[in-house]
């Protein structure tokens, strides 16, 4: 994150966004800024850009705010080469070689966020996978649960950009396994 905090541009601000949200590349370059709630700290994605086809709620951190305030106005929150266009599909790869990270994808930070979540907080399993829109395996679960943990998850992702800003002092937060409750 500092490497990429010093790198300029709106590639280097997608790529943040997209690691603070644990969001999809598809999702992150489809961004518009009429889908973020500034007030609710919130971003909603659309089903049509959702891989299961259904509106995801994000909830966003003050630094996805803060990224998202920055971007001038477009017709994509991180516009491509020309206003009209999102960012190209290959930008973020291009942009960790760039910084150093050419072995890694875009979407591990997605594996990084749940590795994280797992194995350092005690937030519950199903809070970690509705922060990453995967849908329930269970169909007899998935017929009863209707809610999205909104909440919860606010709180997941507020503790995963504390960890984002600063990985060892983030590890040292007691509250944070008491963040569930």
């Amino acid at each position: 994150m500092e490497r990429l905090r010093a790198e300029p541009g709106v590639a280097a601000r997608g790529l943040e966004f997209l690691i603070l949200t644990a969001a999809r590349t598809g999702e992150v370059r489809g961004a518009r800024s009429e889908e973020l709630d500034a007030v609710q700290a919130l971003w909603t994605v659309p089903a049509e850009r959702m891989k299961a086809k259904r509106e995801h709620r994000v909830p966003l951190s003050s630094r996805a705010l803060e990224i998202a305030a920055s971007q001038p106005a477009a017709a994509y929150l991180f516009r491509g080469r020309y206003d009209e266009d999102p960012l190209s599909n290959n930008t973020f790869l291009k942009l960790l070689g760039r910084i150093g990270y050419g072995g890694i994808t875009a979407h591990g930070f997605r594996s990084s966020f749940r590795d994280w979540a797992a194995e350092t907080t005690s937030f519950p399993h199903e809070v970690c996978e509705m922060a990453l829109a995967h849908v329930i395996g269970n169909k007899a679960e998935a017929a009863y649960r209707r809610g999205d943990l909104f909440e919860k998850r606010r709180k997941l992702m507020a503790a995963w950009a504390l960890y984002c800003e600063c990985p060892a002092r983030a590890a040292t937060v007691t509250p944070l396994r008491a963040a569930v409750s």
